[in-house]
């Protein structure tokens, strides 16, 4: 009897991938908070998720077989500027330096608690492989 691992793992492995995704996107946005003309970026989570879950493929299609795809058309999620809270310092910049270090650290912890849903089916798979 074989064990069908994406079945076993649930959206756990997928929503792992996207938190990454996610962690990289926001962690750029403060790299360049003070940047002039850079621009926020960010993805709704649950969009870029129910479209892992289903298998589309949302974002930019690969129209020629030597066109580089992008983490967008890999990951099924579309990237999309933030519309900023506060006006526009001057520069250009539309990165709120508080509202992305919250982002960040929201998505660190949901990545975390995610690693943790992942680890215990992998800890219960073990189990029922001894026959524990």
């Amino acid at each position: 009897m074989s064990i069908n691992l994406d079945k076993a793992f649930g959206i756990h492995a997928q929503a792992l991938e996207l938190r990454s995704s996610r962690a990289e996107l926001l962690a750029n946005n403060l790299a360049n908070a003070d940047t002039p003309n850079f621009k926020a970026k960010d993805f709704n989570f649950q969009t870029a998720l129910e479209a892992a879950v289903k298998g589309q493929q949302a974002g930019l299609q690969q129209t020629h077989a030597r066109h580089l795809r992008t983490a967008a058309y890999d990951q099924g999620y579309r990237t999309q500027y933030r519309t900023p809270l506060q006006p526009d310092t001057g520069d250009g910049n539309t990165v709120d330096a508080d509202h992305e270090q919250t982002a960040f650290a929201q998505n660190a912890l949901e990545y975390q608690m995610s690693l943790s849903f992942l680890n215990n089916r992998i800890q219960g798979l073990l189990r029922a492989i001894r026959g524990e």
